[in-house]
């Protein structure tokens, strides 16, 4: 008989109140047990919506390779999606999406983390298919699969780090913090020749070592049967055998000899950025979190030192942050200013140490200490507000600090932080020591790199000789290994649950604002937003970017209180309160405690109706979007989307620019346009006030009618514009990145608006072609070619027409095959899809609604569709009727109607020198080279 080891813990924790008496409360119960073969298993119930989420997270990260094996960890968590012995290839996405279900995982320096998220009728199906893979994939990983994962990874990381302005930054840290043979001298994505000479029997080797029960915790969170969920779990993990015993690592903090500086030509870079690194301690050591504070305190805010002196003062950095990084064996404090234009930066760093003598000098409060709590609340309680991130949170606990209640311990010691610890941890790790300085630089200026610097030795791929491996023939026989029961019986999905749809209240204001809420008591935290109508597509053609101007001033203080006596109070609340403007709205988003929300509203209503318009930091958020705009110029995505609306939208339509505006039209833009676009524009005539949390609407009205009797309606003027005449024949525009390692295709044309009756249809229409995952373009181009990290097509209209398109980013030498791919699919997709194929879609949008209303932001993403497209409260029920009842003939005609891939433009970002020529056998004649 199976010997369990049972622990039941109330997870009753006080937490951060800004004053030596607590307020509130949290329970989170769980149980937590451990199988024979070492395995422990967490289960904490939650009742609040249909659905389970279930997580595992190994305790093996990139810190468990060896130098020559870099990649391994992150590598072999691309092999684990692929298919184990009673799992079918491909098959976990496409599983757990026909369930209704998401999925994914992630790997970091210290762990590796598998999730997924279902309907409750779906559990058995998730512990069989994660049981499987625990047991028994490694058999099933054969050369040719192995192949294609390999290229799927080399074009992740050219993606993510060789493709994008700084992206190497953590390589040069990593080699330069670290000295050779630490864990963290490598980065998690890997050597690209360690990734191309990685052989099936290393991985193997890698998986046998760390992927075993004894060095893995489980955890189920959301709404089943206790009972049953143990005697499921027992079943399908309590046979895998355990593996040889896995030590935890042991601290290996570092210590530099001296200072040392190096620079990196980033050939993306349109600004340097410099990177100053202090080795620091571990996790959960009492520095480590006076460590986090004074991140927060040196870069937070109007009144962080670096604030003061590298913006406000001499106007070198409109970017920057700092943070202390403590990992599981080691921790760095970063702080991290990318610069203004050509500034040097040799005076960044200068300035930087200017900041800590201020901070020296004037120090800080012990109310700066307290509003730095009471912001960590609220982020505590949003951080758990889900059952992912709860079940997130426990399996990391209990691996890393023990036991899943380890976080009262990191709450007390959170809390625990003072002036003087804070004050302490700069005196013994940041002042007078020595440092890391990492000067990334454009192309030909490394002259503007910190003084003293040398070369990095970036070792960078060229492109005309991009590594790839050659994709193995044939099948190799699978060796099926000998089971209690058999698991290649899929165990039936229960029966489906009711879609619940939450109660929305609604309420107009006598001053023409419409009210929607939804009420949800879970946890102690409201959401709202105030979304008035107009945003970018109000600017004026020759002033594009004033409405994200305006967003931006709007939270630099008001009539009566200055910029940072607004921030101030804020903070004091522990809320969270942004306003930003989109293509198509201005919207006040706000986070709060449901204790604080009547002083939050009041903070709200005073941003609202008494703006201060401060000079000083209108030239302040000027430069900052001019420096935006500036970085934008190297990045291949920027560069490829801003083509694409110029060319689809044409050249007279406000959304044939970026909401940021240009950099000619941000230079013209005067404080008086900002004020003007103000007294034109905002009015609770075209407002919602959308709020869902811990709060009745008796509540909510009671509260606005302040804000309703102060906010006077007007009349808000539309403009029209004439969209371009449809495309009638393809072309193919190339927008030059020289020295591009990737090239980002574009590819559609103006199509529906939201608000058309064929929106939703054609959406579903689009979902198999790629919508998700398990979309055909996805499945072709990443998972048989190799030639991506991912592949989408969508539909993107809003109030007005948006496009159709088709998007990747690809090695730069499969540029012009996977154009061709492309057109193809989207010409086969015409033709029509298979039942199958049509049941797979109708299943992953119909369950899928059982999470749709899980968190306050998925509860405000509901009221914001019915406020802003006019929907019905019952929409989504509706939109299940349009899926359940699409045919196949129906499907066809969509796609006839809404993708001609010979009516379509078609955008590639990348190195003209190399890959425009051969773009011309495409068929679309000779293509154009795009300029702006």
């Amino acid at each position: 008989m199976k010997k369990f080891l049972f622990l039941v813990f109330s997870l009753s924790v006080f937490l951060f109140s800004g004053c030596s008496q607590p307020k509130e409360e949290l329970n989170i119960d769980f149980e937590k047990y451990t199988l024979e073969n070492g395995l422990e298993v967490i289960l904490h119930i939650d009742r609040s919506d249909p659905i389970v989420a279930f997580a595992v997270q190994y305790h093996v990260g990139s810190n468990r390779e060896e130098l020559g094996h870099t990649g391994f960890a992150h590598l072999f968590e691309h092999m684990m999606f692929q298919r184990s012995e009673n799992v079918g290839e491909d098959q976990f996405f496409s599983l757990i999406q026909n369930a209704g279900g998401t999925l994914n995982g992630g790997t970091g320096n210290d762990a590796t983390t598998y999730f997924e998220i279902v309907p409750k009728n779906a559990l058995e199906m998730v512990l069989w298919m994660e049981s499987d893979r625990m047991g028994y994939m490694i058999n099933t990983v054969t050369k040719k699969a192995f192949n294609i994962q390999q290229n799927v990874v080399q074009n992740e990381k050219r993606q993510m780090v060789d493709n994008r302005p700084y992206g190497h930054t953590g390589w040069v840290t990593a080699k330069n913090l670290y000295p050779e043979g630490h864990p963290y001298n490598w980065t998690v994505i890997g050597e690209m020749e360690d990734l191309l000479n990685a052989t099936v029997d290393d991985v193997k080797a890698f998986h046998k070592r760390f992927y075993n029960p004894n060095n893995a915790t489980i955890v189920l969170a959301g709404d089943f049967d206790v009972n049953l969920a143990k005697a499921m779990v027992e079943k399908y993990f309590g046979e895998i055998p355990a593996g040889e015993s896995v030590e935890d690592s042991k601290p290996q903090p570092v210590e530099l000899a001296s200072v040392k500086k190096v620079y990196h030509e980033d050939n993306f870079a349109r600004a340097g950025q410099l990177r100053m690194i202090w080795p620091t301690v571990e996790q959960f050591t009492d520095d480590s979190y006076a460590l986090d504070y004074l991140g927060a305190i040196l870069s937070q805010g109007k009144k962080a030192p670096i604030y003061k002196v590298l913006e406000k003062e001499k106007g070198l950095s409109s970017s920057y942050y700092a943070y202390n990084g403590s990992q599981e064996i080691a921790g760095a404090f970063n702080v991290v200013v990318t610069a203004n234009g050509d500034k040097s930066l040799k005076d960044v760093e200068d300035a930087v140490f200017e900041a800590f003598e201020l901070f020296e000098t004037e120090s800080f409060t012990v109310e700066d200490v307290e509003r730095i709590k009471a912001g960590l609340e609220t982020s505590f309680y949003n951080g758990i507000s889900s059952i992912l991130g709860k079940a997130f949170q426990l399996a990391y606990y209990n691996e890393y600090g023990g036991a899943p209640d380890y976080y009262k311990t990191d709450i007390a010691k959170t809390k625990a932080v003072t002036k003087a610890d804070i004050l302490r941890v700069y005196d013994k790790y940041i002042k007078g020591k020595n440092y890391l300085a990492t000067s990334f630089v454009p192309k030909g200026q490394v002259d503007m790199a910190a003084e003293g610097s040398i070369m990095a030795n970036v070792v960078e791929e060229n492109i005309l000789n991009a590594t790839e491996v050659d994709i193995a023939e044939g099948e190799e026989e699978i060796v099926m290994t000998e089971t209690i029961f058999d698991r290649s019986v899929q165990p039936p999905d229960g029966e489906d649950p009711l879609l619940n749809l939450p109660e929305i209240w609604s309420d107009e204001m006598a001053n023409g604002m419409k009210v929607l809420g939804i009420e949800q008591r879970e946890l102690p935290l409201i959401q709202f937003n105030v979304v008035i109508k107009g945003g970018h597509y109000l600017d004026a053609m020759d002033k594009a970017g004033v409405a994200n101007l305006v967003a931006t001033l709007m939270m630099e203080g008001t009539k009566n209180k200055t910029p940072q006596e607004l921030e101030e109070a804020i903070e004091s609340l522990g809320a969270n309160i942004r306003m930003r403007a989109s293509n198509s709205s201005i919207s006040l988003s706000v986070n709060t405690l449901a204790r604080n929300f009547n002083a939050t509203l009041d903070l709200v209503e005073e941003i609202l109706l008494e703006p201060r318009w401060d000079e000083e930091e209108f030239a302040l958020a000027k430069k900052a979007v001019l420096n935006q705009l500036l970085r934008q110029k190297a990045n291949p995505g920027s560069l490829a989307r801003s083509a694409f609306n110029k060319l689809t939208y044409g050249e007279n339509h406000i959304y044939s620019t970026d909401r940021s505006g240009t950099a000619e039209s941000v230079e013209t833009i005067t404080i008086d346009d900002l004020k003007a676009f103000y007294a034109d524009n905002f009015s609770p005539s075209v407002s919602s006030f959308l709020v869902a949390g811990d709060i009745t609407q008796n509540q909510v009205v009671l509260a606005l009618q302040e804000l309703n009797q102060k906010w006077e309606a007007k009349d808000v003027v539309f403009p029209e514009y004439t969209l371009p005449e449809p495309i009638n024949e393809s072309k193919i525009y190339f927008v030059d990145v020289p020295g591009a390692k990737q090239s980002v295709i574009n590819i559609g044309n103006l199509s529906l608006s939201r608000t058309d009756a064929d929106y939703f249809p054609a959406y579903v229409m689009n979902y198999k072609l790629g919508g998700s995952f398990s979309g055909i373009v996805n499945l072709v181009l990443r998972e048989e070619k190799g030639f991506t990290y991912g592949a989408r097509s969508g539909f993107y209209g809003s109030n007005i027409v948006g496009p159709f398109m088709a998007s990747s980013s690809v090695r730069s030498t499969a540029t012009q095959e996977s154009v061709e791919i492309f057109k193809d699919l989207l010409q086969g997709y015409r033709e029509g899809i298979s039942i199958d194929d049509l049941t797979f879609t109708k299943n992953a949008l119909i369950k899928s609604n059982a999470r749709e209303f899980e968190t306050l932001r998925a509860l405000i993403g509901v009221l914001s569709d019915i406020s802003t497209y006019d929907l019905p409260f019952d929409y989504i029920k509706q939109e299940e009727d349009i899926v359940r009842n699409m045919t196949l003939e129906e499907h066809r005609a969509l796609a006839e109607k809404y993708i001609d891939p010979g009516k379509m433009v078609y955008v590639v970002a990348g190195d003209a020198a190399t890959q425009m020529k051969a773009l011309e056998k495409i068929g679309f004649g000779k293509p154009v080279l795009y300029k702006d």
